[in-house]
């Protein structure tokens, strides 16, 4: 029954980490943020690999870390955007 929980929470979590890489790739975080999007993605592939693993609480932490380096990436990505459009 925990792994069940664990791999419910796991993928809420990778879910939402997937949904803000993408959107910091439409921001163009690659160039605008490197340092925490690709942080945030090899967070997310490391926490796949967890899970794989049914480790199902570092996978849930590492998807955690990685949603928030790439909500960052997204800070950081339209704080440049709105910048170069001064």
């Amino acid at each position: 029954m925990v792994a069940g929980c664990g791999h419910g929470l796991f993928a809420i979590h990778a879910r939402a980490a997937q949904s803000k890489l993408a959107e910091a790739r439409e921001l163009q975080a690659p160039d605008l943020a490197p340092y925490e999007y690709y942080y945030a993605e090899a967070h997310l592939e490391k926490a796949k690999q967890e899970a794989a693993e049914a480790d199902y609480g570092d996978a849930i932490d590492l998807a955690k870390t990685s949603e928030e380096h790439a909500d960052k990436a997204v800070e950081l990505s339209r704080e440049a955007r709105e910048g170069a459009g001064r």
